[in-house]
């Protein structure tokens, strides 16, 4: 028999100053049988720092065909393609020619470090990619945020960012552009 997905609701008070974007998100997160607590961790952070009034959890691990999280326009058609994680480069190649924007968070320290000589080549060439690579420490220190209820609190800054919650310490977001979209 099949594992199910746990269920997470988390309440996501966020205050991007850069963005200028402020709102109260309710969200309901399943986290898959194989994830960690890091990894959807990395993606409520992703979702904070991408905010927007139709950016949505997808299927993720459970679907090889959407990513964790997008934004469709009211047409349906995908505006913001969010990753998290390594993945390969055909992956990133299919949401590229799919979606107006991509994101890649990767994650991981070394093994990111890894990953990205690996897909370089191949990601630099398309021109609506961005990859991030977190700070070696950041996903650890998110996944000790995880409960099965939250409440949490985004601020984003001068280009830095921090996720806090009552029961712990506040988490600073550090990430590194590893590729910027052309033009940015």
């Amino acid at each position: 028999m099949a594992l199910k997905s746990t269920i997470y609701k988390a309440e996501l008070q966020i205050a991007d100053m850069d963005r200028h974007y402020y709102g109260d998100h309710s969200l309901t997160i399943a986290r898959h049988p194989s994830e960690t607590d890091e990894r959807m961790m990395v993606r409520v952070a992703a979702f904070g720092l991408f905010a927007a009034e139709r950016l949505e959890f997808c299927k993720g691990l459970s679907d090889t065909d959407e990513p964790d999280l997008w934004q469709k326009d009211l047409t349906g058609a995908i505006e913001r393609w969010i990753e998290v994680g390594q993945p390969d480069e055909r992956r990133i190649a299919k949401a590229s020619g799919r979606a107006d924007d991509v994101v890649v968070i990767a994650y991981g320290g070394r093994t990111s470090d890894i990953w990205w000589q690996g897909v370089r080549s191949k990601v630099e060439r398309l021109r609506n990619v961005r990859v991030w690579s977190l700070g070696a420490d950041v996903a650890e220190a998110l996944g000790k945020l995880a409960e099965r209820t939250m409440r949490l609190q985004m601020t984003v800054q001068d280009g830095a960012a921090w996720l806090t919650s009552a029961q712990a310490e506040p988490v600073v977001i550090e990430w590194t552009t590893l590729k910027a979209r052309d033009g940015e």
